[in-house]
């Protein structure tokens, strides 16, 4: 029993093996059964079910492929030869990979396909298509449409690929790069009645620049070039800022809290001293109220940044999306005076006790302290609408 085990484990795996290359065959998916009968072939070269599957599925894989083959060359298109290559190579792959199991012995039958030198064809049919791509990128980069520029770099680059020797193709992939990319300037429009340092606006745009970018979309938050024509404006609008005045609140309150204060021996009715069950004196402790006055100081300052962000296309000139944003920051200090026994007090009541006033915060500081809260709606608002920008 125990040998008859593996021996129908491997069976399983035979027969799994050549039922999958079998039903690739029967789906047309040949070189998926080519390459199943392959794999069975390098284990057991004598295996004829295979041999049978890997020539029919070889044959007429090759038929299909020639005749679409001999289909594109008769009807003469230029931008058939990048197919016609790509054709040619997987007729040369298939060949190589058949080639690591024969010639196969069928019965006593040698079994081999003719060798065919694919690499003339292949080499013909590359410079053909480079051909085309350069000439009709080069066309594309006359007609002044930026999807037009894009699909131009993206065919010198497969000229390049392919052939790589023509005359100034590093040049118009540089240039179709340019021309094809959209521009996106970002800056900071402030309406509000208070006027903010420059700092604070080159703060709010110190932005993750390169996280941003894509491959056809740069953004820039600084103009370094006059000539530079943008294609997108992201306007970053704050409209209202608004500062509370300095504000101190007092709040005086009592703390007490009883404490252990020594012992008192219990007495029974005839005042003579009780003891417990193992003769020991029985005490009570005694507890004392400790009080102290305490009169707490919070100075308290808030700011609040309102405005918008919005994508503004410009051609044709549209507004494409706007969406609010805000920041806000606060100042907070707080600090006591005691007016009795501090041993009341507990450890974050005693704490304040030693903290004393500070100056309050200006305007301009509270201001610089939503910098950072408002680069971050900015930043998430510019993601956000990335979709808008192409």
């Amino acid at each position: 029993m125990k040998r008859i085990l593996p021996l129908i484990f491997i069976l399983t795996i035979i027969l799994a093996g050549c039922g999958s290359s079998k039903k690739q065959l029967q789906k047309g998916n040949y070189d998926a059964a080519i390459a199943k009968a392959v794999k069975s072939l390098r284990k057991d070269p004598k295996d004829v079910k295979q041999i049978d599957i890997l020539t029919q599925a070889y044959t007429v894989a090759n038929e299909q492929d020639n005749e679409r083959v001999r289909f594109l060359k008769m009807e003469g298109r230029p931008n058939n030869w990048d197919e016609i290559y790509i054709v040619y190579k997987a007729l040369s792959d298939r060949q190589s990979l058949v080639r690591t199991v024969t010639p196969l012995n069928n019965n006593g039958r040698s079994v081999d396909f003719p060798y065919v030198d694919y690499m003339p064809d292949m080499v013909n049919a590359k410079r053909k298509a480079a051909d085309f791509y350069y000439a009709h990128g080069s066309e594309l980069m006359k007609s002044g449409i930026k999807e037009n520029f894009r699909q131009a770099y993206a065919e010198f680059i497969r000229a390049k690929q392919y052939v790589g020797d023509y005359e100034g193709i590093d040049s118009k992939i540089l240039d179709a790069k340019s021309m094809g990319m959209s521009r996106v300037f970002v800056s900071v429009q402030n309406s509000s009645i208070l006027k903010f340092p420059r700092e604070f606006e080159q703060d709010l745009l110190a932005l993750d620049l390169p996280a941003l970018n894509s491959e056809w979309v740069e953004y820039h938050t600084q103009n370094m070039n006059a000539n530079v024509q943008y294609d997108y404006y992201v306007n970053v609008n704050v409209k209202n800022i608004a500062v509370s005045p300095d504000n101190q609140e007092h709040r005086d309150s009592v703390i007490k809290r009883d404490v252990e204060d020594g012992f008192t021996y219990l007495l029974d009715k005839k005042g003579n001293v009780m003891r417990d069950t193992l003769g020991n004196d029985i005490k009570l402790k005694k507890y004392k109220t400790l009080q102290c006055a305490l009169v707490e100081t919070v100075q308290s300052k808030a700011c609040r940044i309102d405005g918008d962000i919005e994508v503004v296309q410009m051609n044709p000139n549209k507004v494409l999306k706007k969406d609010p944003i805000g920041a806000q920051s606060t100042f907070e200090n707080v600090y006591s005076r005691a007016l009795g026994d501090t041993q009341a007090l507990n450890a974050k009541q005693l704490e304040r006790t030693r903290s004393k006033e500070v100056p309050f915060p200006s305007d301009i500081e509270m201001v610089m302290r939503c910098s950072e809260s408002l680069k971050k709606a900015i930043n998430g608002g510019i993601i956000n609408n990335k979709r808008f920008i192409y």
